[in-house]
């Protein structure tokens, strides 16, 4: 297990079936989004084709590949340290026949798969603008959190052009950029069918929201049941700690 850690990494237990993960000690580390998402999205069909653009650390696609029947899924990362690290990720939890990890830029993803190949889609995209938020000095972080090399519509414009006719894309992103994601789905024939916002409490506004669109779909949106993170014990709700597998 240890020859497959660099210097600066450490191995972080996902608790879930057993599964962990290799992070960079000062690097961007996956946070609850990437959970939240991979509980979001456990509904996709078994046997599917699946792809996560922006893969990063390869969370979501270790956590779908355990929490689903899907048959493969191809992690696309393009940070090449990054998607090395992840790759080693896969190798250590014993996933390679399942996991495929690619060093790519989204943009150039028609090149290596056929258009209209895959069943769903899975995206932790960065969430902010360029030239908006905190500036970070670590360029790793840098680029996870800010649309540096792609932005949301390059995301959302591939995604139309891998899914099949009625595959589904995952998003998790900030609420104040809901206008521009809808905006953009829209204008991409990928049909928003759920959304869902998560909350640190009842008292807090939303941090996150989760939305699910299907490509070339019939025009009906369903507000889900909206997810509290904290309950006013300040400790995870119920439904938290059964995203954890705690309960």
């Amino acid at each position: 297990m240890e020859n497959l850690l660099k210097q600066s990494e450490r191995i972080d237990d996902l608790e879930f079936k057993g599964l962990k993960i290799i992070q960079k000690e000062d690097g961007f580390c996956f946070g609850i989004d990437s959970v939240l998402l991979s509980d979001f999205a456990k509904e996709i069909r078994d046997n599917s084709k699946v792809l996560d653009l922006g893969t990063g650390t390869g969370i979501l696609s270790i956590l779908l590949s355990e929490k689903t029947k899907l048959s493969k899924i191809y992690g696309i990362e393009l940070q090449k340290d990054i998607a090395d690290m992840a790759n080693r990720s896969v190798i250590l939890n014993k996933l390679n026949s399942k996991i495929e990890i690619i060093n790519s830029d989204i943009k150039d993803l028609e090149h290596i798969f056929e258009i209209n190949s895959f069943d769903s889609i899975v995206t932790n995209p960065p969430y902010k603008s360029q030239n908006t938020g905190k500036i970070n000095d670590n360029e790793y972080k840098y680029i996870s959190r800010h649309e540096t090399t792609a932005n949301l519509s390059d995301f959302i414009k591939i995604s139309f052009k891998m899914l099949k006719d009625k595959g589904a894309l995952y998003m998790v992103h900030r609420p104040e950029r809901l206008v521009d994601i809808i905006y953009e789905l829209r204008n991409n024939k990928l049909e928003p069918k759920n959304i869902k916002f998560v909350y640190s409490n009842k008292d807090k506004e939303p941090k996150l929201v989760l939305i699910k669109a299907v490509k070339n779909a019939n025009r009906f949106l369903k507000l889900e049941k909206p997810l509290f993170v904290y309950n006013e014990k300040g400790t995870y709700t119920q439904e938290i700690l059964k995203i954890y597998n705690k309960i």
